[in-house]
């Protein structure tokens, strides 16, 4: 398998569901408790450069041991994001797909240039 088909989210979803099935984890994988767990991950994420200004976040980041535990939070989040969607049986490259241009229509690039205005006000 070449790096593109064993990177892709299809690929990833089915390690995620044999990893938790090979557990005996499913069991515990209920919608509200990946999203508990899925929250909490991303709290921890938070919390790393939670008191880090915005303008050092870069250089913080550089730091090897930062980046670590960065990235590694940075994979818990996206592991329990992959295994909420594979659980509720939700494509999520669709989904993005499909959100990324109900934004484009949202978000006019000629209004929105620049801006972090919410979409309502380009209504």
């Amino acid at each position: 398998m070449d790096d593109a088909s064993s990177d892709s989210l299809e690929h990833l979803r089915h390690l995620q569901r044999q990893f938790a099935e090979d557990r005996d984890w499913g069991q515990f994988h209920s919608p509200r408790n990946l999203v508990l767990a899925l929250a909490g991950e991303v709290g921890e994420l938070a919390s790393l450069i939670q008191w880090v200004p915005d303008d050092e976040v870069e250089r913080w980041l550089k730091d090897d041991s930062n980046r670590s535990s960065f990235e590694a939070e940075l994979a818990d989040v996206f592991s329990y994001l992959l295994r909420l969607a594979d659980t509720v049986n939700i494509d999520l490259a669709r989904a993005l797909r499909e959100k990324i241009a109900l934004n484009e229509s949202r978000y006019p690039r000629e209004q929105s240039f620049g801006s972090s205005d919410k979409y309502t006000k380009y209504e």
